[in-house]
């Protein structure tokens, strides 16, 4: 008994040795999470509002019309955003187009057709594409794409679609390489391993048992993937897809390599054209301090902003609409 009454003191005494520390350790722990939340918000704004505040100059100046005018005259201190946000949604489009079923068969082989054996090196290959700087896959995509794209892939294309009625628009003009079809293809292979891990890790979490109960009932792999896998995982595929379609506005480098970089506007997948960050990449360094010039390009980096914003609250809704249902 004696023994057991010593146990209790001691662990009491135990407890209340350690409830200071505790006392002080929490608000302390506490306050940290809560500076690091409200320094994202900081920044955050920071940065808003540097841009609003260097591009509101420019805006004006040019009023509301900048945003869709497509004159961008450096010459004549014009300048206009509507060659540019186009550029930028086209070419970003284009690239989750492309990216989107490739990453669903490759997602589909990782999870269901693969050896055991092939899947982790598959795997970890995709996802070391990741890892290749941007400025890599545009030196890539100038000095082999480009030349590929002109010699044996536009020509035939020009041929064949050209002359149809209304997509023909979309394959006519010189075949020069560089262009809105070369820069969506670029990116498409920038944020394929960003779209297909999460995919194969959608796939991964079906429940087995859903699964075998539709091979149980005789359906193929094929009708597997499409009526059980991806129905069950469609809210994160949604999630991905605008993932990637918001790394691929603004990605920099590598469309300035190979999107030709003329401020004009073009219905056609081989004009060459201009992103809102492959046009501040380039023009930048040329302009002054306090001139319409560098107030435009800031007013451009505000929009692009605006656009990135736009795309995460549609995917947000979208998941929300998808869960809700």
């Amino acid at each position: 008994m004696d023994a057991t009454l010593s146990g209790r003191q001691a662990g009491t005494g135990l407890i209340a040795a350690r409830k200071p520390t505790g006392r002080v350790s929490d608000p302390v722990f506490v306050g940290i999470l809560w500076g690091s939340g409200v320094l994202v918000l900081l920044l955050l704004g920071l940065i808003i509002a540097m841009l609003f505040e260097g591009g509101l100059p420019a805006l004006r100046e040019f009023g509301l019309s900048f945003v869709w005018s497509t004159t961008w005259n450096p010459v004549t201190e014009v300048f206009g955003a509507g060659v540019m946000v186009f550029g930028t949604i086209f070419s970003a489009v284009i690239a989750v187009i492309i990216a989107l079923p490739l990453s669903f068969g490759i997602a589909f082989f990782l999870t269901e057709i693969a050896p055991g054996p092939l899947r982790r090196p598959i795997g970890v290959a995709i996802q070391l594409l990741a890892a290749i700087p941007s400025i890599i896959y545009g030196m890539w995509g100038f000095f082999i794409i480009v030349p590929l794209m002109a010699a044996y892939v536009q020509p035939p294309l020009i041929e064949w679609l050209g002359p149809l009625p209304v997509i023909g628009a979309l394959f006519q003009g010189p075949p020069l390489g560089a262009g809105m079809l070369t820069a969506g293809l670029i990116m498409a292979i920038m944020i394929l391993p960003f779209i297909t891990a999460m995919f194969v890790e959608v796939l991964e979490s079906v429940p087995p048992m859903i699964k075998e109960s539709a091979y149980g009932v005789g359906a193929t792999t094929y009708e597997v993937y499409r009526n059980v896998s991806v129905p069950y995982g469609s809210t994160a595929m949604v999630g991905a897809v605008m993932l990637g379609l918001g790394r691929a506005l603004g990605e920099t480098m590598a469309v300035t390599f190979v999107i030709g970089n003329a401020t004009r506007m073009s219905a056609s997948l081989f004009a060459p054209g201009a992103t809102i960050a492959s046009t501040i990449a380039n023009e930048f360094p040329e302009a002054s301090t306090g001139s319409l010039k560098l107030q435009s390009l800031l007013e451009l980096g505000f929009i692009l902003f605006v656009i990135s914003f736009i795309v995460l609250a549609l995917s947000r809704l979208l998941v929300r609409s998808r869960l809700k249902g």
